[in-house]
């Protein structure tokens, strides 16, 4: 192990065993160790954006049920999920503000500094971006990395090419770069200059240090900003599961009997409970209940989010007028509340959560005076220290922001018609970032409120709101046609404000059994909607037709299905207008929905449109889909076929029946079959009104199971006359499937090809069979004859082209990549990265194969004229539009072409052997595993070739290379 790495590591234990739990880094720390209780994370989808205040997706992850959730623990974040093989570079985790991104982040560095855990990484960098923020100039990626870690100046830049590291990103959401993936430069060389932006973008693509790994946290709503492609793999911090919660408290006091009391009250307060999924708001719920459990009697123990704020900021008042014994301390607490307020505020409405001195300046606070005071009020206010010691200021955590900002409101606005206003701007949010600010500033409107704010701010009186005036203007809205997550926020206010009517009107119908036989009101119907959806228990089936009377009614109910796992929507006269709300249902936070029947219902093809914006979604876990007898047309097809073709959908059963799609929709929808990330198992497609429909499943690979093929030549209404299922890994059972599906429909298909699959001697004498029966009108059958022996090509390595410390021998058919440089003359042509071409070009039909050593290689082809000698994308193989390769590792595949990378769901099996089929004038390039279980169809490029390709290569450090020979 380098003595840097050593340095490094102790340098990390430093700094990262103690935290400040929500304090500014001032007072007595903690042991982190002594603290840390286990975060829940689980696997997250592709990292979409949620259109809820983050507390609502709380509240919507809070009931989801633990054993669907495939989870996984802190330091393990790189290990593949869901069964997956392929290695893991860049993991990004999500996580709502507060809910212990950045002490999962420290925890896993400091089991690191003390070789506890993920000892394989030689270095890891922890660059949080509100550090990088405050980077102006241009610097070189050794130059950043050396600004972070000085002990790295004792390296050469080439030398940490050598080692496994790791970038730590922490706090995306906090990130000022622009983030420019689509226009910046492609940047590989580690010692030139260029800004931070093309660093960072540079760094995710892999084109600097493609063998790093890198974590990157973010709040889910900035996640999208880092493009799909990119991430191989997204985990979602839950903050603490309902026993992780106690676990907490138990932890945090050592008298276990205040712990229990602690416990109990929060556990009587559904809205403080859910809250308790934050490790912040467990923290701040502990310092209040402890001091009033053990100096007070309980008669004024906080039930509301309102209360509990409250008396947390009068603790911390108090506490400074403790530590500095100040004669006069609460007309200057009144006063720098008011100006945190004031850019809590204005910030919020902007999306800001840190704030540099000119944040501050603009909101009239003197960087001077938010020193003093934020070493006073530390667990409100608190200031850090960048990368070159510039102060980074931010609240303790989102919801301390809202609170303030609704405080600096109440007290400084005397309109009338203030909690009106409020209502309607927040309803006005698309993404919510006000709702819970509007329920602060209801909570603080009432009487029990009224003498908490006396207290904190020194006030004999506060101003009297109309408390039942905003009760029925809420109500009023509630009778609105509103977003359901509006709405819902809606009845949060009303249990801020003390009022639960509506609700408990609603539970007594459904108490006593009779809410069928009853007409709502559309607010009880959304109440009824507030009950299901906030119930601890999931539906096993939500049934629409249980509950509607009127149409209001179906609208306002869909919602529900975010709680239920099957939900039945079938005839209930619904139409294209609830698809949007089904849509923004599927995208929520982790529904468990499974299964959704909307069969017989007049959604028509817009309504499927919008529908399958929902299904694309990263959230979305739908597994069975009934849109049938839905008034469907050809226009529908095209979105879902874009739905089926998303990597996150699993979606294993379509049924399209009775529905007039047309040859066209057919034609389009064939397309997201197949595609390699489709999971559609079972397709039900009966067509009404057309003879003869032509289905062609394209580019098709074993993820097309043979019980979809059977239900597909099994519909008697779709006529396939071409049935493609190349490269499907069909072996003897499936033939046998295939064969029983052929003669129970004998008119369907007439061409069927089976190549490149392995049916086997006896699998392809059942399927001849069939070709001779004469009921059947199969007509052709392409039994995949191998390329090998029709298109083979002997190649031979081009010295002219080599790099300087690639190594040629066996008559030039192998290549090693060795230490030293070899005595090549100077050539024009000669590479100045790891990378040689073979002397032949090729045009026609083409096979040959290449057989890789080591840890990696790149094997693919290229135009001659491919760039030589620049340091830049135009020479490296797969990153132009000039060549296409397929990288190979002991663990993935993946292809590249124009910097655009591809990664494929087979794994290598042991097999280093690739074989690669031309076929230059179809513009067609295929890419095989070749094993003694025969070839394995890895990807296939479609491209126009304008020029003869040549077959080329990347060898890496201490790997070889060899071209095989074909008879």
């Amino acid at each position: 192990m380098p003595q840097c790495q050593r340095r490094i590591k102790c340098n990390l234990k430093e700094k990262f065993e103690r935290v400040f739990e929500g304090k500014a880094k001032e007072g007595q720390p903690t042991l982190l160790n002594e603290i840390y209780t286990e975060l829940y994370i689980t696997e997250g989808g592709t990292g979409g954006v949620n259109d809820e205040h983050e507390v609502t997706q709380i509240e919507t992850a809070s009931k989801k049920r633990l054993t669907e959730d495939t989870t996984v623990k802190c330091n393990d974040i790189f290990k593949p999920l869901s069964g997956r093989v392929a290695p893991i570079r860049t993991v990004l985790t999500k996580g709502v503000a507060g809910i212990g991104k950045t002490v999962s982040v420290e925890k896993f560095i400091l089991d690191w500094a003390e070789e506890k855990a993920n000892q394989h990484v030689h270095f890891i960098f922890a660059l949080p971006f509100r550090d990088l923020n405050l980077i102006k100039d241009q610097h070189s990626l050794i130059e950043l990395l050396c600004h972070f870690v000085p002990d790295l100046k004792t390296f050469e830049p080439n030398e940490l090419c050598r080692y496994k590291i790791l970038f730590i990103f922490d706090g995306l959401d906090e990130c000022r770069l622009p983030l420019d993936f689509q226009n910046n430069e492609s940047w590989f060389d580690v010692t030139k200059k260029t800004s931070l932006d093309v660093l960072f973008t540079n760094l995710i693509t892999g084109n600097l240090l493609p063998s790093a790994l890198l974590w990157i946290t973010s709040r889910p709503a900035a996640a999208n900003q880092i493009p799909p492609e990119c991430i191989h793999q997204v985990t979602e911090i839950r903050g603490f599961n309902d026993s992780q919660k106690e676990e907490y408290f138990r932890k945090r006091f050592s008298d276990q009997n205040l712990a229990c009391r602690i416990i109990t009250h929060v556990k009587s307060s559904r809205a403080l409970f859910i809250m308790c999924h934050i490790p912040v708001f467990c923290w701040i719920s502990a310092i209040v209940l402890e001091r009033l459990f053990t100096e007070t009697d309980s008669g004024d123990i906080p039930k509301t989010l309102t209360e509990m704020y409250t008396h947390f900021l009068i603790f911390q008042t108090s506490l400074k007028n403790d530590k500095y014994r100040l004669q006069t301390p609460v007309t200057l607490n009144r006063k720098f509340l008011l100006k945190l307020g004031k850019l809590a505020f204005h910030n919020l409405k902007k999306g800001n959560l840190i704030f540099y001195e000119q944040d501050l300046t603009e909101n009239d606070i003197d960087v001077t005076e938010a020193s003093v005071h934020s070493g006073v009020c530390t667990e409100v206010f608190k200031e850090e220290f960048g990368l070159y010691q510039d102060k980074v200021y931010c609240f303790v955590h989102l919801s301390i922001q809202e609170y303030l900002a609704a405080l600096y409101v109440f007290l400084s606005n005397s309109s009338a018609d203030l909690l009106k206003t409020a209502v309607d701007e927040a309803l006005e949010s698309k993404n919510g970032h006000l709702d819970l600010y509007l329920r602060f500033l209801l909570g603080l409107s009432t009487n029990s409120s009224k003498t908490l704010i006396q207290r904190l701010m020194a006030q004999k009186r506060t101003r009297s709101r109309d408390i039942n005036e905003s009760i029925q203007y809420i109500k009023k809205k509630i009778q609105e046609n509103l977003s359901p997550e509006r709405t819902i926020n809606l009845f949060h206010c009303l249990n801020e404000l003390g009022d639960n009517s509506l609700v408990e009107e609603v539970q007594r119908y459904l108490n006593s059994g009779s809410l069928s036989a009853k007409d709502l009101t559309p607010a009880q119907y959304s109440a009824l909607a507030f009950v299901l959806l906030m119930s601890d228990e999931e539906l096993d089936v939500f049934d629409l037709k249980k509950f509607i009377t009127s149409d209001e009614g179906r609208q306002r109910l869909l919602p529900v299905i975010k709680n239920s796992r099957t939900a039945l929507l079938n005839s209930c006269n619904l139409t294209e207008k609830c698809c949007e709300a089904l849509a923004s249902a599927l995208r929520s936070n982790s529904p468990p929905l499974r299964e959704l029947d909307l069969s017989d219902n007049d959604l028509q093809d817009l309504g499927v449109q919008l529908l399958s914006a929902g299904l694309g979604d990263s959230h979305c876990n739908l597994e069975i889909l009934r849109v049938d007898r839905c008034e469907l047309t050809e226009k529908c097809c095209e979105a879902l076929a874009s739905a089926l073709r998303s990597r996150s959908l699993y979606l294993r059963e379509l049924d399209l029946s009775d529905n007039d799609l047309q040859d066209s929709g057919v034609k389009l929808l064939s397309a997201g079959l197949g595609d390699s990330h489709c999971n559609l198992e079972i397709l039900r497609s009966v067509l009404l009104g057309i003879p003869y429909c032509y289905l062609e499943i394209l580019r098709s690979r074993n993820l097309i199971s043979a019980t979809c093929i059977r239900d597909l030549i099994l519909s008697k209404s779709l006529f396939l006359s071409l049935c493609r299922l190349s490269g499907c890994r069909i072996t003897e059972r499936g033939c046998s499937s295939l064969t029983s599906a052929l003669r129970s429909n004998p008119s369907y298909p007439r061409e069927l090809d089976l190549s490149y699959n392995h049916p086997g001697d006896s699998g392809m004498k059942l399927l001849s069979a069939v070709l001779e029966d004469s009921s059947c009108k199969l007509e052709k059958l392409n039994d995949g004859v191998e390329v090998g022996a029709l298109y083979s090509c002997q190649l031979t390595l081009d010295p002219n082209t080599a790099y300087m410390r690639l190594s040629l021998s066996e008559g030039n058919r192998k290549v090693t990549c060795v230490a030293e440089e070899q005595p090549y003359p100077d050539h024009p042509e000669r590479f100045i990265c790891c990378q040689i071409l073979c002397r032949e070009s090729l045009t026609g039909r083409c096979y040959w194969e290449a057989e890789w050593s080591a840890d990696r290689a790149r094997i693919g082809v290229t135009y001659k004229g491919i760039g030589r000698k620049e340091a830049s994308a135009d020479c490296v193989l797969g990153h132009n539009d000039k060549s296409w390769i397929l990288c190979c590792s002991p663990h993935s595949y993946s292809v590249w072409h124009n910097h655009k990378p591809t990664y494929i769901p087979i794994h290598p099996s042991g097999s280093r052997r690739v074989g690669v089929y031309l076929n230059w004038e179809a513009g067609t390039l295929s890419f095989y595993r070749v094993s003694s279980d025969g070839l394995t169809l890895l990807y296939n490029f479609s491209s126009s070739f304008t020029e003869p390709l040549y077959p080329g290569f990347y060898i890496y450090q201490n790997s070889s290379l060899s071209l095989s020979m074909l008879g």
